[in-house]
Order: C-alpha cells, then structure tokens, then sequence
C-alpha cells in the first residue's frame, strides 16, 4: 500500500509543480507575483481563499479535537463560519476597493500606509513585522502536517518526513507566484471538499449506519461525547467561537479579496466559498466522530491521524492515494498562500520601499523568491519540535494576525476618524496582548488569546485616534470615495 500510496501522491506533487511552472509564463512583474494582477475570477477566489484557509488543520486538527473531545469543540466550528460570513459580507467588497484606490496596494502593510498616509514608514514596518513573526509560526505549522502525514504513511523519520514536506511545497510557490498559488489552490480546495465529505460517509456506512455509528461512539468514549457544553462554561465556548473574529485580520485570505477581477464577482464568490466552507466543516466533525466508533477497539496515539487512519483503513490504496493527498493539498494550499504573502512583505514592504526604491521588477521577483526558501528555513527549525501539535500552532499565529490586524482592518474600512497612531497602537497592543497572555495560565488567562487582544486593540485604536489630531482632508476624501455604491 505504501509504494501505491506513495505513487499517487507524487503524481499529485507534479501536478502541482506543473500548475506553478504554467503560473510562471503569466508572472512578469511584482504585481503578478503577490496579487495576480488582480485578475482572479470568483470560483477560483472563493476556492482559494477557503483552502488557503483552512489547511491541515481542517483534516487532521478538527477531526483529532473532536476524537479527543467531543462534541463539546463544536463552537470552534460555529465561530469560523460566522466569521467568515461576516468577513465576505463587510469586508471584501469594500478592502477589494480601498486597496486600488489607495496607490493601488499589493500587500496588507502597504495597505495600512497608503490609507493613513504614513510618511514617516512606521506603520509599514511594524505591520510588516508582525506579518513575518505570525505567519514563521504559521508556516511551521502547516510543515508539522506535512511531516504527520508523510511520517504516518511511508514510517519515514520525522525530519525526513518534514524535508520531503518542506521541499514540495517550497518548489511551486516560488516559482508560480500568487497565480500558482491560486490555481494549485482551487484543485486542492476541490480535493479536499470531496476527502472530507466521501471519508466519513464510506466510514459510517462500513459500521451499519448513522444510528450504529453514534450507538458505537456512545459505548466507546467517555461521558459528555454528545454534550457540546460538557466540560464547557459559556465563557470557554466564547472562547471558542473567538476563532472568528481572527479572520477579519489574516492576510492570506484578504489578499484573496484584494487580486479579485471584478466586485461583481464577489456574491458567486461569497456562495461557492461559504457552501464550501459549511459543507467541509461538516465533513470533518463527521471524520472525528466516525473515528471512535470504528477505531473503539483500537484507540488511536494521535488523535490528530483519524483521517489518514481511515483512509488507509477503509480503502484500497490507490484510492487511499488520492485521499491522503488531499491532506497534502490541505497542507500545501495553506503554507503556499503564507509564504507568498510573507515574501511578498520582504520584496515590497522592505526592499522596494525601504531598501532600493529602484529596484527593478526582476530584481523583485528574484527577492521575492528568495524570501520564500529563508522563511522555509525559519518555520522549519521551528517544525522540528516534535512535540508542537498542529492546532496549537495554527491557533497561536491565528490569534496573533486576528487581534493584530483584525481591528484594524474594520475601523480602517468602517470609521473615517481613525487616525494613523491608533492603527500603531491597535497593531501593538493586539500582537502584544496575544503575545503576553498566551504564556499565561489558570482561571482567566485560560480564555482563547485572540479574544482579549481583539478587545484591547478595538480600545486603543479608539482612543488614541480620538485623542489625536483629526486626519488631513485627503485622507477623508479618499475614505468617502469607498463608501458602498
């Protein structure tokens, strides 16, 4: 099974590597290379930005927190759809706008700059920071899922497993840009639709049905597996839900809204990408709870493998194949997005207009891509503890951009008043506020970080544009100009 396995994930690597080589004909300047030249049509930004979304945490670390748990870890669920309906509904047609009119901005800190007016770079250079720091630990993130499933599938060493990882997805990133990202996205979006739906549904029907399946996960797991408040007071599946507010701030995903063709695409984008969205959820609850009723006589190590294990389990290999290299598409179509954004902050944020404002455009690529293998390097000495698990990782670096960027991000499309110092102080007090509580623990401190930072950064961004001086007229015309048509 492993050598079959094996071989259909390395046609799936190709692929891939085929897509990004294709994306390199379209790729002749910087603007291609973060944004596409803001040419996505709705499917593929609907689909993109919800596989670059959810990742490996969608297929191994929901699934492996409800085998673990229960039904009590369903709230996350429940605030990443809120949030991400919110997300499409308020903030994508107005950033898609805002960022074009303001000197046409390509990344998040660029964005930040130009809608303030920050002369002084300040701005850009924390935003900027903050963007490299989360998205380091984002990125070993996704290297960690990469290293679980070649590690569970081929018994290969866990370093080894992790270079194989690192090594596949480095390759199309830099070499396609953000159209390889987005077209390897959309097949692997599409992917993982089906994985997450077909597995659960084959595991089910292989116990008898829906009734013998919770009739078997009632008999084999603890008390309270059907209890979504078992173990849970209101304020820890507050807690929970705050996994929503963090999308008002990841870049990756409004970088999506950013490279659409057209605002008119974006309600087909908004129902592709939430049906998608609901449904795939859906898909891997069901895997996490299929996984203690089948694997009841045989409980799993890492809670985090119940999808690789009942793909290997439940069918033949090539098919197995194809299913486990949805995971690997989960993984690649997330780390791919991060890096590219990441890299893009470097070859913008830094070197153009910080370091050679005459860099020419393929000197920007070439940094660009270069950017790509140091942060590699980077998120990869991180990946190599092996005790990190993927839901911590994601929810720490998740956290960060939402209380960081979050707020700012909505008082900047929302609130003509904000003023530059309270885009810095929100920014500050947002990552630090993540930063400081998450070494914390016991009674309040055990509340998801992202909630308090998003609150704190929401208050300093209030007073201190209050107590500031009014932004320039410029700056206000510019904001009228993005008010909903």
């Amino acid at each position: 099974m492993t050598v079959i396995s094996g071989t259909v994930i390395a046609i799936y690597l190709v692929a891939m590597l085929g897509l990004g080589i294709a994306a390199y004909r379209y790729t002749s300047n910087l603007k291609d290379y973060i944004l596409g030249g803001r040419q996505l049509g709705g499917a593929v930004t609907a689909l993109s930005a919800g596989a670059s979304d959810m990742s490996g945490w969608l297929m191994l670390g929901l699934p492996g927190a409800i085998y673990a748990s229960g039904l009590n870890q369903i709230w996350i669920a429940v605030g990443l759809v809120a949030g991400a309906l919110l997300n499409w509904h308020f903030v994508a047609h107005r950033l898609r706008r805002y960022t074009e009119l303001a000197g046409d901005a390509l990344t998040m800190p660029d964005y930040f700059e130009n809608r303030f007016a920050d002369r002084s770079r300040v701005l850009r250079v924390v935003s900027a920071f903050v963007t490299l720091i989360f998205f380091t630990i984002y990125t070993s993130a996704g290297l960690v899922s990469g290293a679980i499933l070649f590690e569970q599938v081929f018994s290969l060493d866990y370093r080894m497993a992790l270079i194989i990882g690192a090594a596949s997805i480095l390759s199309y990133t830099a070499i396609g840009g953000f159209l390889g990202v987005c077209w390897t996205d959309t097949v692997q979006g599409i992917m993982m639709f089906f994985a997450l739906l077909i597995v659960p549904a084959i595991a089910i029907s292989s116990m008898g049905g829906w009734q013998e399946m919770l009739d078997g996960v009632g008999s084999a797991a603890p008390p309270g597996v059907f209890d979504a408040f078992y173990d849970t007071t209101l304020i820890g599946a507050v807690s929970l839900m705050a996994w929503g507010l963090g999308y008002f701030g990841q870049p990756h995903i409004l970088a999506r809204f950013m490279a659409l063709r057209d605002e008119r695409d974006m309600p087909q984008a908004q129902m592709i990408g939430m049906t998608w969205m609901v449904l795939a959820l859906y898909g891997a609850l069901a895997t996490g709870f299929a996984g203690i009723g089948y694997f009841a006589d045989r409980p799993l190590d890492n809670p985090e493998t119940v999808f690789l294990a009942l793909s290997q389990a439940l069918f033949n290999p090539w098919i197995a194949g194809i299913l486990l290299a949805a995971v690997l598409a989960a993984i690649m179509s997330t780390v791919s997005s991060q890096l590219l954004v990441s890299s893009s902050v470097i070859a913008e944020d830094f070197w153009k207009r910080l370091l050679r404002p005459q860099a020419e455009a393929k000197e920007l690529l070439r940094v660009g891509r270069l950017s790509v293998a140091a942060i590699s390097i980077v998120a990869f000495l991180l990946a190599l503890d092996r005790e990190s698990t993927v839901l911590s990782l994601v929810a720490y670096a998740w956290a960060g951009f939402g209380a960081a960027f979050g707020p700012v991000v909505l008082f900047s499309l929302f609130w003509q008043r904000m003023t530059r110092n309270g885009a810095l102080a929100g920014m500050i007090a947002g990552a630090a506020t993540v930063i400081v509580w998450k070494q914390l623990s016991g009674g309040l401190f055990d509340v998801y970080e992202i909630l308090p930072g998003f609150i704190l950064a929401s208050a300093a961004i209030f007073v201190v544009s209050i107590a500031g001086r009014a932004p320039s007229a410029e700056v206000l015309a510019m904001h009228a100009s993005v008010a909903p048509r």
